[in-house]
């Protein structure tokens, strides 16, 4: 079984889902998942955890991402995007000024709405299901983090943006506050996902790219390994009664060790688990993530 990270590149047309679902073919493997949902139109970066790095899934989705996205003043459709139904146009009488006001004013902590067209769910159902039951329910705002804001182009009623934001993010609903800001309304016209924490575009691959590398049994140079994840963290190799120890994940004290977090090895330098600082004086150390192949 692999294990670790593999950046894909998400072409326009498949869903996250359709990315895990074919990687899974490919690698013969159950054992995927990825780290951020993208929209079927949207394209980027959406790295895939495979194996034991499925554990990161959490961690991973909670880094900041970065986008390039345009909208198009004068329209809005039901899913917030160039893919829905049009609800409506407006003539759009802004000058550059007035969009660059209003775009720069999401800059910092906001608080969004979630687009009915999306896979939140609520009582168990996903919002973009119930939407498509010409349902629509009430969506509390939630608080999202816009850290930088960049107008790269702006050819009214076209408007292209650089967005850094934190997770949780919808730039499809961005795009729509800002065009209700300006009063015309706004649809996102395209979206490219840019940064994934440590992950880039530019480093991404396709699907077509890693289905090929495996036919040329050059798959595993696409995967990141697992503890790559941890450079911050202290390596240590774990021998004898040590072995045992972390193998049934219990606490080692490990006293030249200065790390708050150690990433421990067998010795065939096999990642067995992430170790976090516990006990300052006496350098106790207990089990953060464990990645043994049996848990």
């Amino acid at each position: 079984m692999y294990n670790g990270i593999i950046n894909v590149y998400k072409e326009a047309g498949y869903t996250s889902f359709d990315v895990v679902a074919r990687l899974r073919g490919i690698l013969k493997q159950k054992k995927i998942g990825h780290t951020g949902t993208l929209d079927p139109d949207a394209t980027g970066v959406l790295p895939v955890v495979v194996g034991n790095a499925t554990k990161l899934v959490d961690m991973l989705t909670d880094k900041k991402k970065e986008y390039v996205a345009t909208f198009m003043l004068g329209i809005t459709t039901d899913t917030l995007d160039a893919s829905g139904q049009v609800l409506g146009r407006a003539q759009v009488d802004a000058s550059e000024d007035d969009v660059v006001k209003a775009v720069m004013s999401f800059n910092g902590d906001i608080m969004q709405i979630p687009p009915m067209f999306s896979a939140l769910k609520v009582d168990g159902k996903k919002l973009c299901d119930l939407a498509r039951e010409g349902k629509t329910v009430e969506r509390k705002p939630r608080p999202v983090t816009i850290h930088e804001i960049e107008i790269l182009d702006i050819d009214i009623p076209n408007v292209k943006l650089k967005v850094l934001c934190s997770k949780g993010t919808y730039i499809r609903t961005l795009c729509d506050d800002i065009g209700r800001m300006i009063g015309c309304g706004a649809v996102m016209t395209s979206l490219l996902r840019t940064v994934s924490g440590r992950f880039t575009a530019d480093d991404a691959h396709t699907l077509d790219e890693i289905e090929q590398s495996m036919k040329q049994g050059r798959i595993e140079e696409l995967i990141i390994p697992t503890d790559a994840v941890f450079e911050d963290a202290c390596e240590y190799v774990a021998k004898g009664q040590e072995y045992s120890l972390v193998s049934n994940g219990n606490k080692i004290t490990i006293p030249d060790m200065t790390c708050d977090k150690v990433k421990i090895y067998d010795t065939d330098h096999r990642f067995m688990a992430l170790y976090e600082l516990s006990d300052k004086k006496r350098r106790i150390y207990k089990p953060g993530l464990m990645f043994l192949s049996n848990q």
